[in-house]
């Protein structure tokens, strides 16, 4: 994956929504099986004991004890068992969105990783399970926090590629993401931004709504304020230069917008977070 790619994922990973559906810890039957479905979560299987089959579209499988599955969601799925010793596994279902499509909707990985540190998954899984069941509202904000970990640690130990049916699409995200930058110091239009990537302005809304999770305006306003941030901590520009380098009509302006979005007034930002360095 090149660096363009990295940073525009990167981006599109600030609104990553998780939600996780069922998380539990399952001895499978020997009439464990399905064929040719397609759902609309992703799946993980951390198999503890057993034998199985698994397909993903045309990959076939056989996933065993210490090995983690990723299986990604609007795939063509298929399992079964294949022996009197079906799985002994922790799974869970989740969704992983970023605006209308799911984050593995992006990636090309593989579909599974041999563990190092069997008794570290287990424990997570267990957790995650744990958790799943409680009623608590911290229990909703941990278990998200745990799936994240499980989902990191995945993604660190294979080579990530985006899939080659989008890089199409990332190549004209990046552009038009870029194009924004690019101006975030001038107040530019819908329309500007259309021209840029080749859309219509009508189109260019749903579109990025579509991808990015909001629309181009709110998208641009967390542009501003990360460069303002950046402005602040990096460099001794006043305050109205700061303004005018991202698209702010006045100092006053800028600074309730700052603060609306940070909680702080940009001057106390600037020195709380330089204090620290």
């Amino acid at each position: 994956m090149n660096s363009q790619q990295i940073t525009f994922l990167s981006d599109l990973l600030q609104n990553l929504q998780i939600h996780i559906l069922e998380a539990h810890l399952t001895q499978c039957t020997t009439s464990w099986k399905e064929l040719n479905f397609t759902p609309e979560h992703n799946k993980l299987y951390w198999i503890l004991e057993g034998e199985g089959w698994v397909k993903v579209d045309h990959q076939e499988l056989n996933p065993m004890p210490g090995q983690l599955c990723l299986l990604p969601a609007h795939a063509l799925h298929s399992y079964s068992t294949i022996s009197d010793r079906p799985y002994l596994k922790y799974w869970c279902h989740f969704t992983a969105h970023i605006g209308s499509f799911d984050l593995f909707q992006w990636l090309d990985i593989p579909l599974f990783i041999q563990i190092q540190s069997v008794e570290q998954m287990t424990a997570w899984f267990q957790e995650l399970a744990a958790l799943h069941h409680e009623p608590s509202l911290t229990s909703r904000l941990r278990e998200k926090a745990i799936l994240l970990q499980i989902i990191s640690s995945y993604l660190e130990a294979v080579p990530v590629q985006v899939l080659q049916k989008r890089t199409d699409e990332m190549d004209r995200l990046g552009q038009l993401r870029q194009f924004i930058e690019q101006n975030l110091h001038k107040s530019i239009t819908v329309e500007q931004m259309a021209k840029s990537v080749h859309l219509h302005p009508n189109y260019l809304i749903k579109y990025f709504k579509k991808h990015f999770g909001m629309p181009p305006a709110k998208y641009m306003q967390r542009k501003r304020i990360d460069k303002a941030k950046f402005l602040l901590t990096t460099t001794s520009l006043s305050m109205k230069e700061i303004a005018e380098q991202t698209g702010y009509e006045d100092t006053n302006h800028f600074a309730k917008s700052f603060r609306k979005d940070t909680g702080f007034p940009p001057t106390e930002y600037r020195m709380n977070v330089q204090g620290k360095v």
